[in-house]
C-alpha cells in the first residue's frame, strides 16, 4: 500500500495464542512486531529464553524474534513508546483483563482483543469482520466513554462460535427460529496440545467451563444492532448449545440444527452460502479468505484433518446439509480453532480496522 508498516506489541506473547500471532505477523504487509509482553515470570528475559519448551507450533520459533526482549504486560509505559497498537492474548482473572486492556486503550494504545473480559461491554464491537463490520461505528462512543482520541478495545468472539454463527447469518432472511448446535472442541482452545493434555487419550470431555453460555449468548451481539453508541444484542433466535472437548488437535466441528419461519429450499441455502462475502473480501484484506463458506457435496466432509486449514485456516467449511425430522435442516460446520477462531480472526479484525481508518 506504500504505507510504512504499523507498529504492533504483542500483549501475552508466550501462550498459544500470542505464539501464533507471532507467525502470522512476521511478514504482514501492514504491521510489523516491535514489541512483545508476558507476565511477571518472562520479563526481562529473551523471547527464546521466556517460551523455552511452552513453544506449542509446528513451525520452529522465527529467528527475528529470538532474542527480543520480554516486557511485563504492565510496562505500559515501554509498550506505548514502541507500539502503535497492541493485540492482547493475556491469561489473566477478567477484572484483571478488563483493567489492563482499558489501560492500554487510556494510554492511547488500541487494543484488539483475543480475551472473553470485554466481549459483552456494549460499547466493545465484537467482530466477526465478514458478518458486523458496520459495528464499528461504537468505536467513537467507546473513546468518549474512555476520554481518549486514539485509543479503544475491539475484540474477537469465542473460537466455538466461529463453526456455525457464519452459516447462518446468511439464512437469517429466512427467519431463523430456534438452533440446536453441539460443538466439538480441539484440545487447543485449551491452550494445550495432544501430548501434554493426557486424560485427552481415548476420551471426550463432556464439559467446557463457560463455553455453553458464550455459544448462546455471543452470537446475539453479533447479530446485534449499533445504534446510539452502543450495541443491542438480538433477542432471536433462540440458540440451545451443548460443548464437548474431543482429541484433536487443532479445529472445532459443530453439528447444527436449524427451524425457520419461512423454510428455505435446500438449493436457496447452498446459494446464500456461496453468494455470501463481507467487508474483509470487498477490502482483499491480506488475511481473509477469498471464498469465506465453502460447502463439501462428500458425505464424509468437512473432515477436521483434511479441511481445517483452508485458505490458511480462515474459511469455514460446510457439509451434510439434509432435512430434519424435528428440525428443518441440519448440517455440519468446521473452523480452524486458534487461527478463524483466534490469532488469525484478531489479525483480520486489525487489518479491517487498518483499512477503515480506526488505526490512524
Amino acid at each position: 500500500m506504500g504505507q510504512p508498516k504499523l507498529r504492533a506489541g504483542v500483549v501475552g506473547a508466550t501462550g498459544m495464542v500470542g505464539q501464533r500471532l507471532l507467525l502470522l505477523l512476521e511478514n504482514h504487509p501492514y504491521f510489523e512486531v516491535s514489541v512483545l509482553a508476558a507476565g511477571p515470570r518472562s520479563a526481562g528475559k529473551p523471547y527464546a529464553e521466556a517460551v523455552g519448551e511452552r513453544w506449542k507450533l509446528e513451525r520452529a520459533l522465527p529467528e527475528r524474534y529470538r532474542s527480543m526482549t520480554v516486557y511485563g504486560a504492565d510496562d505500559i509505559d515501554a509498550i506505548r513508546a514502541r507500539a502503535d497498537f497492541v493485540f492482547c492474548a493475556v491469561d489473566m482473572p477478567k477484572a484483571e483483563t478488563v483493567a489492563l486492556e482499558e489501560a492500554y486503550a487510556r494510554a492511547e494504545l488500541p487494543v484488539v482483543s483475543n480475551n472473553s473480559a470485554n466481549r459483552m461491554v456494549a460499547d466493545v464491537p465484537m467482530l466477526i469482520p465478514e458478518i458486523n463490520a458496520d459495528h464499528l461505528s461504537v468505536i467513537a462512543a467507546q473513546r468518549q466513554r474512555l476520554g481518549t482520541r486514539r485509543g479503544f478495545i475491539a475484540v474477537k468472539p469465542n473460537c466455538s462460535i466461529q463453526s456455525y454463527v457464519p452459516a447462518l447469518t446468511p439464512l437469517l432472511p429466512f427467519g431463523i427460529r430456534a438452533v440446536a448446535v453441539t460443538t466439538y472442541q480441539a484440545v487447543s482452545g485449551a491452550g494445550k496440545t495432544l501430548a501434554d493434555f493426557p486424560e485427552m487419550a481415548d476420551n471426550i470431555i463432556p464439559y467446557i467451563g463457560g463455553e455453553e453460555e458464550k455459544s448462546e449468548q455471543e452470537p446475539m451481539k453479533v447479530w446485534g444492532r449499533a445504534e446510539g453508541g452502543r450495541i443491542t444484542p438480538a433477542a432471536e433466535p433462540l440458540i440451545s448449545a451443548q460443548c464437548l472437548r474431543v482429541p484433536v488437535s487443532d479445529g472445532h466441528m459443530a453439528a447444527v440444527f436449524v427451524s425457520f419461519d419461512n423454510k428455505p429450499t435446500k438449493e436457496e441455502i447452498l446459494a446464500a452460502w456461496a453468494n455470501f462475502q463481507g467487508r474483509p473480501q470487498e477490502l482483499a484484506l491480506p488475511s481473509a479468505p477469498r471464498q469465506f463458506l465453502h460447502y463439501f457435496e462428500e458425505s464424509n466432509r468437512p473432515q477436521t484433518a483434511l479441511d481445517r486449514d483452508l485458505e490458511g485456516g480462515m474459511a469455514v467449511s460446510l457439509g451434510r446439509l439434509r432435512e430434519d425430522r424435528l428440525y428443518d435442516y441440519k448440517f455440519v460446520g468446521l473452523s480452524h480453532n486458534t487461527l478463524r477462531g483466534a490469532a488469525g480472526g484478531g489479525v483480520l479484525t486489525a487489518e479491517l480496522l487498518y483499512r477503515e481508518g480506526y488505526l490512524n
